[in-house]
């Protein structure tokens, strides 16, 4: 069959992909960037599109012909610099779905969630919610899934987050830790598509999808403290209200475009816990994994506990950045005459305090701008370039300020290190 997956760059879809890719599918996925999802996965031909931006029938015709299934596994948490909800996962499926008749597709798979607990009024749910629906009402065969907490070898997301407090040192303060969590293996959620793409399940279905395992937020992250190799430590327990400040800044960094996991949907959902709706269909003949035993049939190496303990320092690595940036142009502008000092010797006054001026707008806009998602890379080779260029300039002008141990020379080195450390660890996928 030829099956188009949306979020086929994803955590999920890239699983469902490479999946149906073996199955002896043809695959076709949805990018923002078909370039660099092609390097990763060449087996799949990539379309260039933005579901946000899909949001009429007509905008699907040339994507849709020739297909036989359409995979829904993209999603965002909340709205962004980067993501609208209600564009991507509620007008865009609506366009789908009534294109899809005409079209001819076969089946309909929609990734989902459930939709009817905390934070149901949210719009990453209500969003779902009315997609689900629907999908349920347009007469398209179809198959809805609501995977419960999904794990697996890599990480994304909610995951990854767990992975990150897992790994902090010594003590695990944890908001919500006995929320109950049920979890399903990445694998299993792949293998469930693959069965309804071939036919096995029966079209109409709506399916949560959970090992049947429930677990405490505590007892789960310690879990993948264990898979990590770390030692034993003790969890605190903390009230919602002390990390709200915290959620704050998530929803903030988020609408720069930052898709941080402890964003205020992510906490009103956890608030309940993630387990399978009373009512949910019971799922065909298939054992899914537990937690234990995903992970146990994914040793972890090195580079998970690396990724582990950058998670959390990575927003801390570009939040330093910005303020070191931000101050180092302001501070001058508050004496612009006095940090002019330096060029007097070079060059007549006007020009010296012309040159303080545009290098400290220099330094706010680098500062500003790492904030931004769209704008952190190129930001932070500015800094890079600005850096190395303060360094040339200074040797040459004023070669006495290496001889300083505290001099403005030797104490850019270490943010240009760590410049280059953000860069390296910049990408979420």
């Amino acid at each position: 069959m030829k099956i188009l997956i949306l979020g086929a760059t994803g955590f999920i879809g890239s699983t469902i992909a490479a999946r149906l890719l073996g199955d002896g599918h043809d695959v076709m996925g949805l990018s923002r960037s078909p370039g660099r999802a092609g390097i990763k996965q060449p087996s799949i031909s990539w379309i260039k599109a933005d579901l946000a931006a899909m949001t009429e029938p007509s905008d699907w015709r040339q994507t849709l012909q020739g297909c036989d299934a359409v995979v829904n596994s993209a999603g965002a948490l909340q709205d962004g610099l980067s993501d609208d909800l209600f564009a991507a996962q509620e007008k865009a499926m609506l366009a789908l779905y009534a294109e899809a008749r005409n079209a001819g597709i076969r089946l309909v798979v929609q990734i989902s969630a459930r939709t009817d607990g905390a934070g149901s009024d949210r719009p990453f749910l209500a969003t779902k919610r009315n997609a689900d629906r629907a999908l349920a009402a347009s007469g398209l065969p179809h198959v809805i899934l609501r995977p419960a907490l999904v794990i697996g070898r890599n990480a994304h997301g909610g995951t990854a987050l767990l992975r990150s407090l897992a790994a902090l040192p010594l003590i695990l303060p944890l908001v919500h830790a006995s929320s109950p969590i049920e979890t399903v293996a990445v694998d299993d959620v792949a293998a469930v598509v693959s069965s309804a793409v071939d036919g096995r399940l029966q079209q109409g279905m709506d399916i949560d999808l959970a090992s049947g395992e429930v677990s405490k937020l505590a007892d789960l992250v310690l879990l993948h403290r264990r898979w990590l190799g770390l030692p034993p430590a003790h969890v605190i327990p903390i009230s919602g209200s002390l990390a709200r400040p915290i959620t704050w800044l998530a929803d903030m960094a988020g609408r720069l475009g930052w898709r941080s996991p402890l964003r205020s949907t992510a906490m009103a959902i956890m608030s309940e816990g993630v387990v399978s709706r009373p009512t949910a269909q019971p799922v065909f003949d298939l054992k899914l994994k537990t937690a234990a035993k995903t992970l146990d049939a994914n040793p972890s190496a090195v580079q998970d506990l690396w990724f582990a303990r950058l998670y959390l320092l990575k927003p801390l690595a570009i939040g330093g950045l910005s303020l070191f940036w931000l101050l180092s142009g302001l501070i001058p502008l508050l004496s612009p005459m006095a940090a002019a000092a330096h060029f007097l010797a070079f060059m007549p006054k006007t020009s010296a305090i012309l040159l303080t001026v545009v290098t400290c707008l220099l330094d706010i806009a680098l500062g500003a701008g790492v904030l931004v998602k769209p704008f952190s890379r190129l930001a932070l080779y500015g800094m890079i370039a600005t850096t190395l260029a303060y360094l040339a300039g200074g040797a040459l002008l004023e070669p006495s300020l290496w001889l300083d141990p505290l001099g403005p020379l030797v104490k850019v080195i270490p943010s240009l290190l760590l410049t280059l450390m953000t860069l390296a660890i910049l990408e979420e996928r």
